[in-house]
């Protein structure tokens, strides 16, 4: 619990527990449960797509449209999504590998909580979990991380 003073009066404020590995929604994507390693200290959080297909749309917004497996070791599962491309970047993976990624920007829920994040897309099947979320210092105030636990909203 944390508490907040307010007009002299303490108010105690019960803050969500979540775990290293949650499962977290993207509204915008159509994507109601996905598995995330939540990471607090990733630059930018990332998504496991593939079949990506930038293109411009009528009105000139550049756009992506790509599927994802939302469950891991279930390739029959596909949510297709469509999100406007906000940038292009190269990033560099844990492992030391550089990829130029495309970046969108949509919200993301966690225990009842929703708030826009941006998302780089990258093509990587193998990846352990299909999100990586990176959860900022600003964040800090909104959770309570466990670090020793996981799926502790399941």
């Amino acid at each position: 619990m944390e508490s907040r003073k307010n007009n002299n009066k303490i108010k105690y404020v019960k803050r969500p527990r979540i775990g290293w590995r949650e499962w977290v929604g993207l509204p915008g994507l159509g994507i109601h449960r996905i598995k995330a390693k939540i990471d607090t200290g990733a630059r930018t959080s990332a998504l496991h797509a593939f079949a990506l297909h930038p293109f411009v749309d009528e009105n000139n917004q550049h756009k992506i449209r790509f599927d994802i497996h939302p469950l891991q070791h279930d390739t029959q599962n596909i949510i297709t999504c469509v999100a406007d491309v906000i940038d292009k970047r190269l990033v560099t993976d844990s492992g030391g590998h550089e990829e130029e990624r495309y970046v969108i920007y949509t919200p993301i829920s966690i225990a009842g909580q929703t708030w826009p994040i941006e998302i780089t897309l990258t093509e990587r099947e193998n990846m352990l979990f299909r999100m990586f979320s990176f959860l900022s210092f600003s964040n800090s105030s909104t959770f309570n991380f466990s670090l020793d636990s996981a799926l502790i909203l399941f």
